[in-house]
This record gives structure tokens, C-alpha cells and sequence, in this order.
């Protein structure tokens, strides 16, 4: 047998913390295997180490235009771009960058929907050096103002919509510049005028800034400048993005993530999908780029293979099954309340959802008939994975066409090691023991922005201490069981809230719920449940705790019930446990 080249050896010591291996060691596979049994499990072509491109993310962009130039890039509702006008728009935007005087290392924000404007804007502040900062166009103001603080953004690209905002955010913080776009500035005239004819009043309202003092118009800005790339170094090891988290028990931190982890994470999925067409794919991109899995899956794992985008920037289930129909996109990263509004459309079939060929589901469990449901509809493939924002974002997948497991979210990448830690030890605990997931993987975060004691608090020898209460089998397969900051303290037991809500959810009046313990940081909590009950259906509290009490051990039965309208929730779906617990404990 060939010797294992040295950089092949280096890279495995790098990335997996082990001793190169020889190609001569006729068991070390055998070994490797043991201590990670999820290995037998990779489909045929997935290696269990990956190499990584030395070069900034962004590369991935102008080796597409070199070689797909004329290649649609982008489609937004009717308009089309191709990659060498995508790769030109972007430098144009670097290089107005550059000259308003943002320099290498300096945050842009960036407050827009899955526009052309998004992804041009995104691409061409990484190529002038700036760190992104992608923001949730949800935001209330407050939130929005407390960002803009916290990474020291001074540039601010966003909507004409959301100019009264960001003018008012401007006065009170440190941001120079404003650079305001139309959400229609990119579509086809037709789709221009009828947006004009239909829109509410408030709405669609091009309010551009001009004549503002540091304000600058998102067109006028790429009319004005050259279309060749700056002439800057950038490196791998610098950061790229700072990715604020969805805050769901905590306010948002930002995260620090490095060129070199963003690429890292498109090489893991790139290998995971193993019929990925370079060239060939077209991306259904409905997951804000906002998010940091909307970003990786679909802008920047579509944009390095040269793949079409379908940009759409909110979900709405027949505008987003008119566009199935209409550019049959094959590729369809999302999350689970997605795919189960497609499965329940009505007359959904008439659509035609035969193109698409693989998804993963990120963000929440992946219930399994709604996995089943949306294989039918398809003949597809359905399967989930888990993230998050620390690791850029994914870290576990299911394979496409290997072993599934209920309730699982399957294996770890290439070049990514996971185990599972006792919750007061810390020490690795075997398969089937509960205790915190840690990870460790060339695409975990260089740390929080401006939050040294709270990086290193996740971040102990390299590796990732996630938070999530976890289990491993024998197979190699993770579960997760809950957030350990979710976990409810009732005296001398330990509540897991999903537990608690799996049995809420089968009762037959109840449509969403979540679970807490109050009063939030006492160490004898009583479990409290937010029940919304489905349409049309009544229910009392004392009903639903009788309910649980068939089901549940005394300590994990609710003792309070509230009934809501509505959960609060992310941009993805996830409830907000903490505006919860904020807006009702007792």
C-alpha cells in the first residue's frame, strides 16, 4: 500500500487531535472505528477526515464566476443573475466600501432578507476585510441598537423600510454610514409594478436616504465603482462573521467565526451530500441568511458549488410551492414547520415536488411523520441534523442513504469528534449515559465577541461544551434530550422540559406548548406549562395537569398552566423560553 502523504497525516493530528496514522498500520482503521464507532456508519465517499482550501471564504465566490460565469446565480422572483454579475456586483460593493473608509476588521451589519442586495452585500464586505454581521430583519429597534453597540458596527446595509429605524439607531450609537436598498430593486419590472399597485400603503415605501449625511444608496454605491477585486490579503485565520445567537435563554452573544471555520463547514457538507453536481444544483433558499444555518446550508454552501439560489424572503407556503413548480430547485435546506406546511397544503401534489432530492432539517426535532410525509410527496430524501451557532453551525447529520434512527440526530461530520460529559465531573461518560454533548471540529468559533470569561467557560482544551444534555449509543448515534440551562431543578430531581411537553403534545386539544420551571434560578422548581390549544378547542388547567398526571412521575407534572394565543419564537421557530419566563413567572 501507498504511504498516507505527510500533509494528509498533519491534517488528521490538526483537526481530529490524534497521532498520524501509516498507511501501513494494518488496524489502525479498525481502531479509529472503535473510538468512533459513528465511522462504519458514513455512506461510500464520505472521508472521515476532510482537508481544507487554504483561502477566505469569499474565494469560493470567484472560482464559481471563473468557472460557471454565465450560470444563474440568483433567482429572485422572476430576475435571474449570473455569477460573473454577481462576482462584479460584489467588488463593486467592496470597493465603495473601502472607499467610505471601512477597513479590514471593521464590522458591516447587514439588515436585509434573502435579496440579491443580501447576498452582494455579504460577499463584497468580506472582500473589503470587514467582519459581517447579519442581522434579524425581525428585530425590534431596542435589540437592533443593542447589537450595533455591542460589535461596534459603524456601516449599516438594510432596507428602505427599515430607514426610520436605522436613521433613529444612528443618532444614539457609533454607526457613520447607512446604506439603504429597495426590496424590489432587484425584481423584474413587471413584479416592480405590481408591488406598486397592491402594496398596503406602509409598505414597499422607498425611503432612501438621499441628501441624509452618511447615508448612500445601495445602487448609486455599485454604479460608481470598479468591478475588479481589492487587492487585499486576507487570511483564513480571520474573522469573517460575528453571528449573534438566537437567544433563546439568554440575550444574544456574538460568536467569532473565522474564514477558515465557515469553509470548513462547506467542505463537511459538500462531502456529506455524496451526488452533489457542481454546477448543477438549484438551491430552494427560504432559510434567512439572517440565521446562521441559512447562511452556511444554503448562501454559502450553494454559492461553492455554483449552484442556483431561489431567493425567498419570508415563508409563505403557495408562494414557495408556486416556486417548486417554477425553477424545481433540487437541493431544500430548512426547518421542521417548514416542510410540515408543505405536507399539509391543500392539493400540494398538484405542485410537483419531484425534483427535489435532499434536505436537511436543522433547528428542532424532525418528527417522524412529517419525515415520512415529505419523502412521499418528494420520493426525496428527509433527514435530520443538528447545529449551532458556535460550530458555524453544523456538527451531526443523518446520512442520506444509511442508517436512520428515530429521535436522532445522527452522526457526527468528517473531521468532527463528539462525547458525551457527566454534568458535575465532566468526565466522558460511556454509550447510553446522559450528560452534556461536547464537540470539537475545525468548524467551532474562535470565542464570543467582547466575552472572554464566557468563551472560556464553553471552550475548555479544545474543545465545544454545547449546553445540550445529550445520550450516545453504541452506533455512534446522538440524541439530544434538552438544553441543559432548560433543565427544571425540582428539589432533589431533575426535569427535562421536552420530556414533560412529548406527553402535552398528545393530548387532543393542545397545539403548541412549551415548558419552564419557576421561579427561574431557584433550586425547588415546580414545572409551569404554556399551552396554545389548537383552533376552535377548549381545555381547562386542571384538564391538562389530570393529563399529565396519568403519564409523569409528581415531580415532572405541571403544577401552574397558562394559555397563550401564541409562543414567542426566533426567525426559525424556536420558542423564546426566556421572554416566557420573563413575562410570567411566579
Amino acid at each position: 500500500m501507498l504511504e498516507r502523504p505527510d500533509a494528509v497525516n498533519r491534517a488528521i493530528q490538526r483537526f481530529l487531535g490524534e497521532a498520524p496514522l501509516s498507511w501501513r498500520e494494518p488496524h489502525a482503521e479498525q481502531r479509529l472505528e472503535v473510538q468512533r464507532p459513528w465511522l462504519r456508519h458514513y455512506e461510500l465517499g464520505v472521508p472521515h477526515t476532510i482537508l481544507l482550501p487554504n483561502q477566505p471564504l469569499h474565494r469560493y465566490l470567484e472560482r464559481s464566476a471563473s468557472r460557471y460565469p454565465q450560470r444563474t446565480a440568483l433567482i429572485f422572483y422572476g430576475s435571474k443573475m449570473s455569477y460573473e454579475e454577481l462576482e462584479r456586483r460584489a467588488n463593486r460593493f467592496a470597493n465603495a466600501l473601502i472607499d467610505l473608509g471601512v477597513r479590514q476588521g471593521d464590522r458591516a451589519m447587514i439588515l436585509l432578507p434573502n435579496t440579491p442586495q443580501c447576498v452582494i452585500a455579504y460577499y463584497g464586505a468580506l472582500k473589503a476585510g470587514a467582519i459581517v454581521v447579519l442581522s434579524n430583519p425581525l428585530y425590534a429597534e431596542g435589540e437592533l441598537e443593542r447589537q450595533v453597540r455591542d460589535c461596534g458596527s459603524e456601516t449599516l446595509i438594510t432596507l428602505s423600510h427599515f430607514y426610520p429605524m436605522a436613521r433613529r439607531v444612528r443618532e444614539r450609537t457609533g454607526l457613520k454610514r447607512t446604506i439603504v436598498t429597495h426590496i424590489a430593486d432587484y425584481m423584474t419590472l413587471h413584479r416592480r409594478l405590481l408591488l406598486t399597485w397592491t402594496r398596503h400603503p406602509k409598505d414597499g415605501q422607498r425611503i432612501d436616504g438621499r441628501g441624509d449625511i452618511g447615508s448612500y444608496h445601495f445602487l448609486d454605491l455599485l454604479k460608481g465603482y470598479p468591478a475588479d477585486a481589492p487587492a487585499l490579503e486576507i487570511r483564513p485565520e480571520d474573522v469573517a462573521v460575528i453571528q449573534y445567537t438566537g437567544g433563546t435563554t439568554d440575550l444574544p452573544k456574538g460568536i467569532m467565526l473565522t474564514h477558515r471555520n465557515l469553509v470548513a463547514n462547506i467542505v463537511q457538507m459538500r462531502h456529506w451530500i455524496t451526488d452533489v453536481r457542481e454546477g448543477r444544483e438549484v438551491f430552494l433558499a427560504v432559510l434567512p441568511f439572517s440565521h446562521v444555518y441559512g447562511m452556511t446550508a444554503c448562501m454559502n454552501l450553494a454559492i461553492s458549488l455554483g449552484s442556483a439560489l431561489i431567493l425567498l424572503p419570508t415563508f409563505v407556503t403557495r408562494e414557495v410551492l408556486e416556486h417548486i413548480r417554477a425553477y424545481r430547485p433540487t437541493l431544500f435546506p430548512g426547518v421542521p414547520t417548514m416542510y410540515m406546511a408543505i405536507n399539509n397544503h391543500p392539493g400540494v401534489r398538484r405542485f410537483g415536488l419531484s425534483s427535489i432530492r435532499a434536505c436537511v432539517s436543522g433547528a428542532a426535532p424532525l418528527p417522524i411523520e412529517v419525515q415520512e410525509a415529505f419523502e412521499k410527496l418528494t420520493r426525496g430524501k428527509l433527514v435530520e441534523g443538528y447545529g449551532l451557532t458556535e460550530a458555524s453551525p453544523v456538527t451531526h447529520a443523518t446520512p442520506l442513504n444509511g442508517l436512520r434512527k428515530t429521535g436522532s440526530i445522527g452522526i457526527p461530520l468528517p473531521s468532527t469528534e463528539a462525547k458525551i460529559v457527566d454534568l458535575e465531573s465532566g468526565a466522558e461518560l460511556p454509550p447510553g449515559g446522559i450528560g452534556e454533548l461536547a464537540v470539537r471540529g475545525p468548524q467551532v468559533m474562535l470565542g464570543y465577541w467582547n466575552r472572554p470569561e464566557e468563551t472560556r467557560e464553553v471552550l475548555r482544551d479544545g474543545w465545544l461544551y454545547t449546553g445540550d444534555i445529550a445520550s450516545l449509543d453504541e452506533d455512534g448515534y446522538f440524541r439530544i434530550i434538552d438544553r441543559k440551562k432548560d433543565m427544571i431543578i425540582a428539589g432533589r430531581y431533575n426535569v427535562y422540559p421536552r420530556d414533560v411537553e412529548e406527553v402535552l403534545y398528545e393530548h387532543p386539544q393542545v397545539f403548541e406548548v412549551a415548558v419552564v420551571g419557576i421561579p427561574p434560578w431557584d433550586e425547588n422548581q415546580v414545572v409551569k406549562a404554556y399551552v396554545v390549544l389548537k383552533e376552535g378547542q377548549k381545555a381547562s388547567a386542571e384538564e391538562i395537569i389530570a393529563f399529565c398526571r396519568n403519564r409523569l412521575e409528581s415531580h415532572a407534572v405541571p403544577q401552574v398552566v397558562e394559555f397563550r394565543r401564541e409562543l414567542p419564537k426566533t426567525l426559525v421557530g424556536k420558542v423564546l423560553r426566556r421572554v416566557l419566563i420573563s413575562s410570567g413567572s411566579e
